[in-house]
């Protein structure tokens, strides 16, 4: 059985020129702990300990192609230290060579983008991270990517316009690049060493990882640890023995078939929402405000799914999308394996119909057909990095005025997320007209009891799934609905 894991509890990472090696680290050590109290590097920062502020933003890249490097912004405060083993990680301290400030740096001074200081390293890391991949690269820089690349740090001092003006201006600076070329090659180096400590597993190969799950039941699964990194960080959860799955070739993977798009379980949640946008341009808008950019950057899809919560928004728009999952499990010497509807795995708050041994590998989601509208939805006290209060995602398929297939996916008004299949019993069927739609308002409405907690009254969300029933209705017909991402 191959797996990258030994029993020396060697950690390893490129940093600042250097291979950092690093004995007897816990399998749940934080890496923002580890780099502040062990390393002692305390330009990151600890703010909210949940990755909702970005104080604590480092970049990490992973090699390619052995030549170049996969830059991305993470929130270091909930991803184990583990997870960046063979990786090139950078923080604040890192990014001036020779006594050049990097372009991030150059422009945050001259732009006063910094007050009181506490969130700048984090902003800073997330620009260097942007520079990475568009500006190193001559890439033209869109406010977009600004927007997105901002989306994960919080300043309550400056503001966002002198930091936005940085980001554009980065291009003005002098470059300051590191060796790509180089520091991939370092990393080939580490990961050709044993690796991790014990009780800290991270198979590469499919196999691996199913022989593992069925030895190791009780073993925490993770792949970003977004959420997994707060039981641990806030709720002072101790997890003896993980395994970490999102170096798992299998689950990394994005196949396209003649009729589903086939997503590993370990796919980061931007990779999933950006592939899924190719053919459904609609979803662009709604995962931009899906947490910050750090998160979608190390969340995963599959991680999404199996947490079951009520309010993760990925759920309501693959119940929309007939979507189904793949579970896989090592019995009897072999690979056994079942697929079902999403819409049939969750039992209740955060239960799935995953058996101890069973490992959720992809999520297949079907092609557009023709005549396909959809519509995504996501009612939050803000914009962006925010938990849902109520999330709906709905899809008709018809031709000629009629509602042919009609599927509603709901977040945040029941104990899972759950399809509206009352009310879409309602429209599925009929014709096209207003009447019907008001029908279904009612219904919906009546269909779920949601609960009153700090984001919404159980009250308020039963209004508003029915008034975004009526926006669905406006939005396609074209009757001048306004959207929140079309406002300048």
């Amino acid at each position: 059985m191959s797996q990258t894991t030994n029993r020396e509890g060697v950690l390893r990472f490129w940093k600042r020129g250097q291979i950092i090696e690093l004995n007897n680290v816990p399998p749940d050590r934080m890496l923002l702990d580890l780099l502040r109290e062990d390393l002692r590097v305390c330009d990151a920062k600890e703010g909210c300990a949940a990755g909702d502020c970005g104080a604590c933003t480092v970049v990490i890249a992973d090699t390619v192609d052995g030549e170049h490097l996969d830059f991305r912004s993470i929130n270091s405060c909930i991803r184990p230290a583990h997870a960046i083993h063979g990786m090139a990680l950078w923080t604040a301290a890192d990014l001036a060579q020779e006594g050049m400030l990097h372009p991030a740096q150059a422009a945050i001074v001259q732009r006063h983008g910094t007050q009181c200081g506490f969130c700048t390293p984090g902003v800073v890391m997330s620009l260097f991270s942007l520079y990475q991949r568009t500006c190193a690269q001559s890439e033209e820089l869109q406010k977009s990517h600004v927007i997105d690349a901002l989306s994960g740090n919080l300043c309550r001092c400056t503001g966002y316009r002198s930091i936005v003006d940085a980001a554009f201006s980065m291009r003005d600076y002098p470059k300051v690049l590191e060796n790509e070329k180089e520091i991939a090659h370092q990393l080939i180096t580490i990961r050709s060493c044993a690796q991790s400590v014990m009780n800290y597993e991270m198979p590469t190969e499919l196999s691996t990882l199913l022989e593992l799950r069925a030895q190791h039941q009780k073993a925490q699964l993770i792949a970003g640890a977004t959420d997994v990194g707060i039981w641990v960080k806030q709720g002072m959860k101790h997890l003896p023995h993980i395994i970490d799955v999102h170096r798992v070739k299998e689950l990394r993977a994005i196949k396209v078939t003649a009729n589903h798009l086939c997503i590993g379980a370990a796919v980061s949640l931007q990779k999933a929402f950006d592939v899924l946008a190719k053919e459904r341009p609609v979803v662009k808008a709604f995962a931009a405000r899906f947490a910050g950019w750090p998160v979608r950057q190390s969340g995963t899809l599959g991680g999404n799914i199996a947490n079951g919560s009520p309010i993760g928004d990925s759920m309501p728009l693959l119940l929309s999308l007939d979507a189904t999952v793949v579970l896989k499990a090592w019995r009897n010497s072999k690979v056994m394996s079942r697929e079902l509807p999403l819409s049939e795995f969750y039992l209740g708050y955060k239960k799935t119909v995953m058996w101890p041994d069973e490992v959720l590998v992809c999520i297949k989601v079907p092609r557009p057909s023709e005549g396909e509208w959809l519509g995504l939805y996501k009612v939050s006290k803000r914009h962006e990095d925010d938990i849902s209060a109520v999330c709906m995602a709905i899809r008709i398929e018809g031709h000629k005025q009629g509602l042919d297939v009609v599927r509603i996916g709901l977040g945040g008004v029941a104990a899972t997320p759950v399809r509206a299949m009352r009310t879409e019993c309602i429209l599925q069927g009929r014709e096209d007209e207003y009447a019907v739609w008001k029908e279904a308002q009612i219904e919906i409405a009546n269909e779920f009891v949601p609960i009153s907690d700090l984001r919404a009254s159980g009250e308020y969300r039963q209004i508003v799934l029915g008034n975004l029933l009526e926006r669905a209705y406006l939005e396609r017909t074209k009757q001048g609905a306004v959207r929140l991402e079309d406002l300048s």
